[in-house]
């Protein structure tokens, strides 16, 4: 474990990346005795730094929920992190690669809550009940500590979780009218496709991710309020993208459409 003025320094670092425009080394290889508890209580401070500025938080993402993304990252389970407001991007809008330090593209649905919901003892059946509706969703994922050979989940976990921004779909459905374990969905670059997949390899089924994060995040006090927007993990291998490149995610069921692209 660190202490806590190792990691208010860590959490000084990762703010200033935003200044330097130059990512951190692997937390994990520079303090051989961090924890994974610590990623989160810096990630936790983070957050809160970000709140302070103005910022307000607006949902959640739980990440690493597909055996792709796990094996991408050498975890064995999945990570989450809070997202403030100013990480959810306008559709159709064209984003400039400045913005970011190291991008790759995620396919994913995102949870939009009607009723607040606080762990421990959620079920998926809970979670149903607290869902107003779904939309299709682009995840920026991003490294202010830069990728590196031997990154883990302490690395990326106190980075939020690698989360760089998100783009909403604007195509509601309600969770009665899809079978969401089945949603089918495809990512294309520049109108190739890169990767397809199905929902189900998000834990099996989407909902299933969200309550593990209702749990998860009532051991910090924390719980959904109406209104949050749950990333609910990428059911394809993330891909880095470049200046020009123009994404789409299709999914079926109705979910529809959603784009962005880098400039």
């Amino acid at each position: 474990m660190l202490d806590q003025a190792t990691r208010a320094k860590i959490v000084e670092d990762l703010i200033g990346t935003y200044e330097t425009r130059q990512g951190l080394p692997l937390l994990s290889k520079g303090y051989p005795g961090i924890e994974v508890e610590d990623a989160y209580r810096i990630q936790e401070a983070f957050v809160a730094g970000r709140v302070a500025a103005g910022a307000r938080i607006k949902g959640y993402k739980v990440g690493l929920t597909s055996k792709a993304m796990q094996e991408m990252s050498g975890a064995t389970e999945p990570d989450f992190s809070a997202m403030t407001d100013d990480l959810f991007l306008p559709e159709s809008t064209p984003l400039p690669m400045a913005r970011f330090f190291d991008p790759m593209v995620e396919m994913e649905i995102a949870f939009v809550m009607k009723d607040a919901l606080s762990g421990p003892g959620i079920l998926p059946m809970d979670v149903i009940r607290a869902t107003d509706f779904v939309v299709p969703a682009i995840e920026i994922v991003d490294f202010r500590v830069s990728r590196a050979p031997g990154m883990n989940i302490i690395d990326t976990v106190a980075d939020l979780a690698a989360c760089g921004a998100a783009v909403l779909g604007a195509n509601p459905r309600r969770l009665d009218a899809i079978d969401i374990r089945r949603v089918k969905g495809e990512i294309l670059r520049n109108g190739v496709v890169e990767h397809t997949g199905e929902a189900s390899a998000v834990l099996g089924n989407p909902v299933t991710a969200v309550a593990w994060l209702a749990n998860k995040l009532g051991e910090f006090g924390v719980s959904f309020q109406p209104g949050d927007v749950i990333l609910t993990g990428s059911f394809v291998r993330a891909f880095p993208v470049k200046a020009g490149d123009e994404i789409l995610c299709r999914l079926d069921q109705g979910l529809g459409d959603v784009a962005t692209s880098f400039v």
